[in-house]
């Protein structure tokens, strides 16, 4: 279906003639002021700094956590998973996790 082409040039002639008719209309009165916005500063929200502490946590293969270990204690989350591993049928993983510093 052929659509109707719109001249821009005759629509901006048009509103421009009945913008001078309209001015012409109200003579020499006095002009409008016009309405100042009110600035308003915006207040920025202060974020919350959350602080983070990183863990070695061991999952089973469902992604379920079933032991979390400190930073340092990377061998004992190693070994834990190993031993889960090889007395479950299921395999387990040590994964890193990061949980917030509630103070």
């Amino acid at each position: 279906m052929a659509r109707k082409l719109v001249n821009r040039r005759e629509l901006r002639a048009e509103t421009e003639a009945a913008d001078q008719l309209e001015k012409e209309s109200k003579g020499k009165a006095a002009p409008k002021k016009k309405a100042k916005r009110a600035s308003r500063a915006k207040k920025k929200k202060e974020e919350k700094v959350v602080r983070m502490k990183m863990y070695w946590g061991v999952f089973n293969q469902s992604l379920k956590r079933v032991a979390l270990y400190e930073h340092s204690q990377k061998k004992q989350a190693d070994q834990k998973a190993t031993d889960l591993s090889s007395s479950a049928k299921n395999p387990h993983f040590v994964q890193r996790v990061k949980e917030a510093i509630e103070e």
